[in-house]
């Protein structure tokens, strides 16, 4: 298993014994993940299994109903909300579909957080956006540029600049490529991989698309909605590197991976049919 590699390095990340309910709906059961430092995570798994819930509780965006989660060996939960945004300043997010603010230039959304909590000089504060803008792939005139002026790839390739203006530690994609053409896909799936090379950043990539999960993983875990699992059935359903997954014989594994409905489409018509 691929955290065999890291096994001689403390977790940054540390999920223990977590479960999260909304109201009667068990969302997370029993979740237990290290992510040791530098490591680029990818969180596999159908909709509702709770791959973007597990993200923010390690965040501190959802609080566990039980159970507890580390970031460099403090437990989030107990942290005063002070503490909690200070220690936020070590994360980057990429949103789903980037989150940038339609009233602000390109320039304003990424300097966003240098304004907010950094003290820095106007001058310095544009040499940081362009440095971070340039390193996503974007010329200098998109800084005057609004949001609705770019496509989609731009926008997302904001978002990451936006997330990486800080020099965070812990960089959390939200389905990175979703809505993009192929080309464009690959385009942030090689982001992904230079972000790591350039920066001593450790990542979390929550997505529905193959070609991303083998391109950037070192790790892989693939979630099941609890609802769908036997009692005492983990709801990680699988854990290991990307050549592991490809090999891997649980029906659910392959199934996913090479998106075949299967016995989930009769499952579905079950459902409808009350059956």
């Amino acid at each position: 298993m691929i955290e065999q590699l890291y096994e001689q390095q403390d977790a940054l990340v540390d999920v223990k014994n977590m479960s999260v309910t909304f109201g009667s709906q068990n969302i997370l059961r029993n979740i237990n993940l290290s992510i040791p430092p530098g490591q680029t995570l990818v969180l596999l798994g159908e909709s509702g299994c709770g791959k973007t819930v597990l993200m923010k509780s390690i965040i501190g965006l959802v609080k566990p109903t039980i159970g507890e989660v580390y970031f460099d060996d403090r437990n989030i939960n107990q942290l005063s909300d002070r503490r909690l945004s200070l220690l936020r300043l070590r994360f980057g997010f990429v949103f789903q579909n980037a989150a940038l603010f339609d009233s602000m230039t390109i320039g304003q959304n990424v300097a966003f957080p240098l304004r907010q909590h950094g003290r820095f000089t106007s001058g310095q504060i544009r040499e940081m956006v362009l440095a971070r803008l340039s390193e996503v792939g974007l010329p200098d005139s998109v800084v005057f540029k609004k949001p609705a002026e770019l496509s989609g790839g731009m926008r997302k390739r904001v978002g990451l600049a936006r997330a990486l203006i800080m020099n965070p530690e812990l960089i959390m994609y939200d389905e990175p490529t979703t809505g993009l053409d192929p080309i464009m896909s690959d385009v942030i799936n090689e982001l992904i991989i230079r972000t790591r090379r350039r920066n001593p950043v450790t990542s979390i990539v929550v997505t529905h698309d193959m070609n991303t999960a083998k391109k950037v993983a070192d790790r892989v875990v693939m979630l099941m909605p609890a609802h769908r699992l036997q009692p005492n059935e983990s709801q990680m359903i699988f854990d290991g590197s990307v050549p592991e997954l490809t090999a891997c014989r649980d029906r659910r594994v392959q199934q996913f991976i090479n998106g075949e409905a299967g016995e989930r489409l009769m499952e579905l018509r079950g459902q409808r049919s009350g059956v």
